[in-house]
């Protein structure tokens, strides 16, 4: 099936689709050995040997579908539960792929779950090496001082070894904060554990954003598909990185 060159770089994580298209103005993008600088040139990805700085791409796979869900407190994040707790399965109802969580959220957390038919893509965003970010929105009892979150940012002791550098934030301050907080790790129930490990317990956990896509105003409980940017966005964060644009203006075609 043909494509526009610049949805397929898009949708392979080479870049976003407008710096898809700088790369092909720019000459730096060849098919089939043949420099391409025309914007609305189709190619088949599954035929076309598409190269960008002669690197080949790898063809994006076909036919896979990538949700979002604005998952609601008190669901299970899987597609059945042994104790008759709601599931995620419940807000795919109409979804005719069979798709997958890409991680987890835990019962009491809400937020933005990614789901997937493309095994080898959530592999890749789950493996610890790829440090995946994951940004979350933390209502934590009390106020943390200045120091504490300074603390919880460069790492604390937790299983016995410390976790990486965090990004955080305050966002609003009240008798109980809201904090913002970006890890680039794994662990079961890190966040509300490394908050419980300085003295804030959790009193609301809302995942905001995950390898570089955002929640959005995506209400509670609704599923939207992903767009070529955001398929694009994920596959580079799980280290699928062809080309990065020049800086500079594109020349003309």
């Amino acid at each position: 099936m043909s494509e526009r060159l610049q949805k397929v770089l898009a949708h392979a994580g080479v870049s976003s689709r407008r710096s898809a298209e700088r790369l092909i103005l720019e000459g730096r993008v060849s098919v089939n050995g043949s420099i391409v600088a025309a914007l609305g040139t189709k190619v088949d990805p599954a035929r076309d040997a598409i190269k960008v700085d002669g690197k080949r791409i790898a063809a994006p796979p076909a036919g896979h579908t990538y949700l979002m869900l604005n998952k609601p407190r008190g669901v299970v994040t899987t597609l059945s539960d042994p104790e008759g707790r709601p599931t995620v399965k419940e807000y795919l109802r109409g979804v005719k792929a069979r798709v997958y969580p890409v991680g987890r959220l835990d019962f009491n957390s809400e937020g933005l779950l990614i789901l997937t038919d493309d095994g080898a893509l959530a592999r890749d965003l789950m493996h610890p090496s790829r440090g995946v970010e994951k940004t979350y929105l933390a209502k934590v009892k009390g106020q943390p001082d200045p120091d504490v979150l300074l603390r919880l940012s460069r790492g604390i002791p937790l299983d016995g070894r410390r976790t990486g550098p965090a990004r955080v934030r305050l966002v609003r301050r009240a008798d109980n904060a809201w904090i913002e907080i970006t890890i680039g790790e794994g662990r079961n129930r890190q966040v509300r554990r490394m908050f419980q490990a300085i003295g804030h317990p959790v009193q609301r956990l809302r995942r905001m954003g995950y390898g570089g896509i955002g929640l959005g105003r995506l209400p509670v409980g609704h599923v939207r598909a992903l767009s070529d940017d955001e398929v694009g966005a994920l596959a580079r964060a799980a280290g699928r990185v062809v080309a990065r644009p020049r800086r500079g203006r594109p020349r003309s075609s």
